[in-house]
């Protein structure tokens, strides 16, 4: 299928199959037509003075980290502009990746690393941030612990997937001498369980229709099981803080639910899905319950919280359990962190992106959240991603999005695309950031 070019409401992105040229040969067609050789440092095509470019890019989940991502749009600009500052911001917006850019953005920041039970039980070495020389705030990322990239894709069933390891990071950081605030990144899970495991670790007895103590760790399919619970948890007294880093406003349940929205992606089927959602609105009214036995309050049935489907419900669950928790956009955590408002006083260009461009992104995730940025300061900004859904893309016009480019552009396959993703980025940002570079 031969590349499409589109053009609405000033935004350009392209729309591909997979070309049915190997990568090898189309990278070869784009270096020739660009007088580029893979490797050597050639003088630039465009002499660009003084030109500022914030990279502001989140990981390709599965194929690069942000910093790796970052990287590898640093040497596709050096490539074709020459005298062009560089200024690279690898960012999270609460899923892989929150925890190093908010490490990398603090100084005197200390990283930890804590053996805990993985989604499926088997043990994990899950990291997490102790940020800053006074020590008070910790950050870790769910992720780290009952992250979708921790198992094959053959073995995604958030029947089986539990958030016992979360919980088991949240002790082993609020344990740190004078940690007193913590930040919890939500993104990127492989569970369903609404938190149940997590509580599980943190303390809460759930028992079940018997009355019988559900000892085992929870997961996903024996949130159906769950009746009620003996003990509310453990009391954290050194905790004074906790902010949950969110990238989507889902409630728990619903259409737009947890189970509806994010369990295809953890291995559900439409039948699972209908069951999944059904326990977790049982199981909203123990939370309910747990909330007000631990003397919090939250306004309303915490299922309806935006952001409450967030991690597959263990958002509403540490809602109920920390009832001063408080969600906040993970991106926006991040990009205050890093000072990024500053860096766009005397900034050119914004170039940002993540794994693909969907309606997910129009959420709250990090292109959102650095085009919101951007957009205010009238700054111009591009994006890349593995792949780009045309009607996300248009939809984000508005937003300050100028154009969009997806790897599919250049890769042969999707494979190719997740296997070769820094050469394949690098080479696209260098074939299609030119119309948008100052020529002194």
């Amino acid at each position: 299928m031969a590349l499409k070019s589109k053009r609405f409401s000033g935004i350009f992105w392209s729309i591909t199959a997979p070309p049915k040229r190997s990568r090898a040969a189309l990278i070869t067609r784009f270096n020739a037509n660009a007088n580029i050789q893979r490797g050597n440092t050639l003088p630039a095509r465009r002499t660009i003075k003084h030109m500022k470019i914030i990279i502001a890019i989140d990981s390709f989940k599965g194929s690069l980290s942000a910093t790796e991502a970052a990287d590898a749009v640093a040497r596709g600009i050096q490539r074709v502009a020459a005298n062009t500052i560089i200024r690279k911001n690898p960012l999270g917006d609460g899923g892989e990746g929150t925890v190093d850019a908010l490490a990398a953005a603090i100084p005197a920041s200390q990283i930890f690393q804590a053996n805990v039970h993985g989604p499926l039980g088997s043990p994990v070495d899950a990291r997490f941030a102790v940020l800053g020389p006074d020590g008070r705030v910790a950050a870790i990322e769910m992720a780290a612990a009952s992250g979708i990239t921790l198992i094959r894709p053959s073995e995604r069933n958030p029947l089986r997937t539990s958030t016992y390891g979360v919980g088991e990071l949240i002790r082993a950081a609020l344990s740190r001498p004078g940690v007193t605030e913590l930040v919890v990144g939500l993104g990127g899970s492989a569970t369903n369980d609404g938190g149940s495991g997590a509580l599980q670790a943190l303390g809460v007895e759930f028992t079940d229709r018997n009355g019988e103590k559900i000892g085992h760790p929870i997961t996903g399919g024996d949130v159906q099981e769950i009746a009620g619970f003996d003990s509310p948890g453990g009391v954290f007294e050194n905790l004074v803080s906790l902010t949950l880093a969110c990238d989507v406003t889902n409630p728990l349940c619903g259409t737009l639910g947890a189970s509806a929205v994010f369990g295809p992606q953890k291995g559900a089927t439409s039948e699972l899905v209908t069951r999944l959602d059904g326990d977790l609105a049982r199981f909203a009214s123990i939370l309910d319950r747990l909330c007000k036995a631990r003397g919090g309050r939250h306004g309303g049935p915490i299922a309806d919280i935006p952001g409450a489907g967030a991690a597959g419900g263990l958002s509403a669950g540490l809602l109920a359990f920390f009832p001063g928790a408080v969600l906040r956009p993970g991106i926006d955590i991040v990009l205050d962190t890093v000072g990024f408002d500053g860096l766009l006083d005397d900034a050119d260009l914004v170039i940002t992106g993540e794994g693909k461009l969907d309606s997910q992104t129009l959420g709250g995730k990090a292109i959102d959240g650095v085009l919101r940025r951007a957009a205010a300061r009238s700054v111009p900004a591009i994006a890349f991603a593995g792949a780009v859904e045309a009607s996300s893309a248009a939809a984000l016009a508005p937003r300050g999005l100028r154009a969009a480019y997806g790897l599919m552009e250049i890769a042969s396959s999707v494979e190719d695309a997740m296997s070769h993703a820094g050469e394949l980025l690098e080479e696209l940002v260098a074939q299609r950031i030119g119309p948008f570079l100052k020529s002194a």
